[in-house]
């Protein structure tokens, strides 16, 4: 479970920085980033307990 929140969260950095640069999809990029970086916690906090 915890590869698999690590890889949504890295696609998701990956979809903001082509997003970002392309400037086409507007405010749903920073959701994006920030659904990466909550992703990206949980992972930590869930390794960090076992």
């Amino acid at each position: 479970m915890r590869s698999l929140l690590y890889i949504v969260a890295v696609i998701l950095v990956i979809g903001w920085l082509v997003g970002f640069f392309a400037y086409s999809a507007g405010n749903i990029i920073h959701i994006l980033l920030v659904i990466a970086i909550i992703s990206f916690l949980l992972t930590l906090i869930k390794r960090s307990s076992e």
